[in-house]
């Protein structure tokens, strides 16, 4: 039986960075696989290049899951990097005290209140942000959102215990930046919306509004690297590896890619000297990512989970998706931004082919597709309407929203593949209403187009919810592989 992992039991040569000082100067909500194996593998090495008090103090939301083994092991975890030619591990310590948001709330609005604290940085998804999915705006009316805004209550949201904390550390004037590291175009400016959002409706003082305005700041970012869920198979390469049991390994693929707008208030890391590129043109970079990468990474997966592929490998080598996907790139989505200077798209794409053929990384199709009715906000709309005002169909646009819909919202008389049933949808039971009822494939589209789930600039696109509804009218009767082709010749 192999030793458990731990600070005094890190095999030698393998720490990834350096171990962190026991002072902490970040904050972290979200303790799940992305930061563990981004931010946190970022700030290790700009700490083993330029030194800081840079440990982090990690939250997750609202489960133990990971944080009761982490706090078994020193909150020291591994990294198994997975490429096409084989894996390798290394070791990450630079977490110094770990807890969860939901069993102690208060303790995460201290803990941003703190001076010592100059980063307060988040992996909460698109849902932990609380918007409204017709307005961008902070959802007023959202349960937990109104009982966070009561006089005296205690937060439950990411965005209320943001900012709560925020209120308190006013009296200190400390400046902080609030980093978010989630897929949202203009992540900072939209945190910053959000918080100020809360703030206003709670009815916040002068000298708080003040004082986020002018020493708060909230940078915008990119973010990239593919990291899927922990699996058994996972932790017993590590231990083959290793030598040691890691009983909360994270494994990743070998890709690894921030860029940020370097507007820190109270300093940062060394993170360029830990590959992290600091730019001014961020909204290029994201455009890059929300769309080319993440928007396609959807279209495979609902395409993949309607054709039964579990993981976005096998979802790849399937001839019909590589083709949509690859077809919405050039098409739908490259014509709809400006890259950043000098970007290569040829490249690029050749280097999401390798991401994405990866058989080691086992990326469920359902992962990716979970959480749909908000990540689809980021990836569909915007670049959408850009076609749509200049007279022009984005077909493959058309093609994900029906296959979404055809997952999580199918038909009456309708049913997916059975992976479908697996993918992790806060909108089911809404979108189940909104539908109630329907016989025809245009009204069904019709009722979710305009009942919400995405914002009326496009709802008011007829020609755009015609094509969806077609497009699913011919995944259930004829199938997904059929509507491809139907995509395929009309986008000739």
């Amino acid at each position: 039986m192999t030793q458990g992992l731990g600070r005094r039991s890190v095999p030698a040569g393998t720490l990834i960075g350096a171990s962190a000082p026991d002072r902490t100067g970040i904050v972290h909500l979200g303790l799940g696989n992305f930061h563990r194996a981004h931010g946190a593998v970022h700030t290790a090495q700009a700490m083993a290049a330029a030194g800081g008090d840079w440990g982090i103090r990690g939250f997750a939301h609202s489960s133990d899951r990971v944080v009761a083994p982490m706090r078994a092991q020193d909150n020291v975890y591994s990294i198994l990097q997975l490429t096409e030619h084989g894996a390798r591990a290394g070791v990450v310590d630079v977490h110094r005290d770990t807890g969860v948001a939901a069993h102690d709330p208060a303790a995460v609005v201290a803990a941003i209140a703190d001076p010592a604290h100059r980063i307060v940085s988040l992996t909460v998804s698109e849902v932990g942000y609380t918007r409204d999915p017709a307005t961008g705006r902070l959802a007023l009316d959202h349960p937990e959102v109104a009982a966070d805004l009561v006089a005296g209550a205690t937060p439950r949201t990411a965005m209320g215990m943001i900012a709560r904390g925020l209120e308190l550390r006013a009296d200190t004037g400390a400046p902080l930046a609030v980093l978010s590291c989630d897929n949202l175009q203009a992540n900072g400016d939209v945190t910053r919306a959000v918080v100020e959002q809360f703030l206003h409706a709670a009815g916040a003082s002068d000298d708080v509004l003040s004082f986020v305005s002018s020493s708060v700041s909230f940078p915008n970012g990119m973010v990239d690297r593919i990291v899927p869920k922990t699996t058994d198979e996972h932790t017993r390469q590590v231990a083959e590896l290793l030598g040691v049991t890691d009983r909360c390994p994270v494994p990743a693929e070998d890709f690894s890619m921030w860029v940020l707008e370097d507007d820190f208030a109270g300093g940062r890391p060394a993170w360029e000297e830990a590959g992290v590129t600091f730019s001014t043109e961020i909204e290029a970079y994201e455009m890059v990512k929300l769309r080319l990468l993440n928007g396609s990474h959807s279209l495979i997966a609902y395409l993949g989970i309607l054709a039964g592929a579990p993981t976005i490998d096998a979802a790849w080598s399937l001839d019909f998706v590589r083709e949509a996907v690859l077809g919405g790139i050039a098409d739908d989505y490259l014509p709809t931004f400006t890259p950043p200077t000098g970007f290569d798209p040829d490249a690029y794409v050749s280097e999401l082919d390798a991401r994405w053929r990866n058989p080691l990384i086992g990326h469920a199709t359902t992962q990716v597709g979970s959480d749909g009715s908000v990540k689809l906000l980021q990836r569909i709309p915007d670049a959408a309407l850009v076609h749509l005002r200049r007279g022009r169909m984005p077909h493959r646009l058309a093609l994900c929203t029906a296959a979404w819909i055809a997952c999580v919202a199918p038909p009456a008389g309708f049913t997916p593949d059975p992976l479908a049933e697996r993918i992790a949808e806060p909108a089911r039971d809404r979108l189940a209403a909104a539908t109630d009822g329907t016989v025809a494939a245009g009204d069904h589209v019709r009722r979710i187009m305009t009942g919400g789930f995405f914002p009326e600039a496009l709802a008011d696109q007829d020609a755009f919810t015609a094509r969806v509804a077609e497009l699913l009218a011919i995944i259930t009767h004829d199938g997904v592989r059929a509507a491809a082709a139907d995509v395929a010749a009309a986008a000739r």
